[in-house]
């Protein structure tokens, strides 16, 4: 798994042994039955509901192995049914507002609107974009390299605006506070590299800056780079291998949210057609 999957399930465990106050072979089905129906009527979604379930079987089943517990208590409980999820996606009109809602006469303008732009014209994930480093970014050749989840590398295309904006950005990037960091693109006013935390806030402040009511982050980015490719023809293969999927089952996603755009391709294309 990711790190980023991993911290995320070692917290769902976390919050849960807290709640319960018990030793992890004193748990029953009933604590946990209890305290999801205490943290779904709080609000959490069925899609994080259903992620601390598989948390606490997963923590459970090594309990069993471990010899720590006999049974794992978590085996009759039921994860929420999850429907097709459809990510929310920006319209390219949308896109533009944000990305030129940018101040680029401000202290870390440049490197605000060139993070935007790769986040958005390399279909990164927030992880990516963070920790990508100037050696991988190949503004000649126009191409970045990418190392995603599981550590795996993949080359995604670099449009010649995200290529300019990164150009623009590299005469003002601060200082590298230390060797780690000396290869890491996108740097902090302290010469650290950007959180995660950091760049949500970054799209969060220009979607308002933009006048964008939807509630958005930045793999909503991710979402609409695949969507305005798939509706502008592009293959879904090759659309899997930007975004580094590794199941196309993944990608296909992106087929169902805009339906018009598809009806009228088959129509248009289809040997019955009038």
């Amino acid at each position: 798994m990711s790190p980023n999957t991993v911290t995320s399930y070692c917290h769902d465990v976390e919050a849960f042994l807290e709640a319960v106050d018990v030793a992890p072979r004193a748990v029953t089905t009933e604590d946990i039955e209890k305290y999801l129906g205490r943290v779904t009527a709080q609000g959490l979604s069925k899609r994080s509901t259903a992620r601390l379930v598989s948390a606490l079987r997963n923590f459970f089943d090594w309990c069993v192995e471990e010899g720590e517990v006999q049974e794992n208590p978590c085996d009759r409980v039921d994860a929420p049914k999850l429907g097709k999820y459809l990510p929310a996606v920006l319209s390219v009109e949308e896109v533009t507002a944000i990305l030129e809602s940018v101040d680029l006469r401000k202290p870390f303008g440049k490197r605000d609107r060139a993070i935007l732009e790769v986040l958005y014209g390399c279909g990164l994930r927030v992880s990516e974009a963070a920790s990508l480093r100037i050696s991988h970014v190949h503004l000649a050749e126009g191409f970045v390299d990418v190392i995603g989840k599981g550590d795996k590398q993949r080359l995604v295309p670099l449009g010649e605006v995200a290529a300019d904006a990164i150009r623009a950005y590299l005469p003002e990037r601060p200082e590298p506070a230390e060797r780690s960091c000396e290869d890491i693109l996108f740097l902090n006013r302290f010469g650290k590299p950007l959180s995660r935390v950091s760049i949500f806030n970054l799209v969060k402040d220009q979607a308002m800056a933009a006048g964008i009511q939807k509630e958005i982050s930045p793999h909503t980015f991710r979402h609409s780079f695949a969507t305005h490719l798939i509706e502008n023809g592009a293959d879904l293969r090759i659309v899997q291998e930007m975004l580094g999927h590794e199941s196309i089952l993944t990608t296909e996603i992106y087929t169902h949210i805009d339906t018009q755009t598809w009806h009228r391709s088959v129509l248009e294309h289809h040997p019955r057609k009038k």
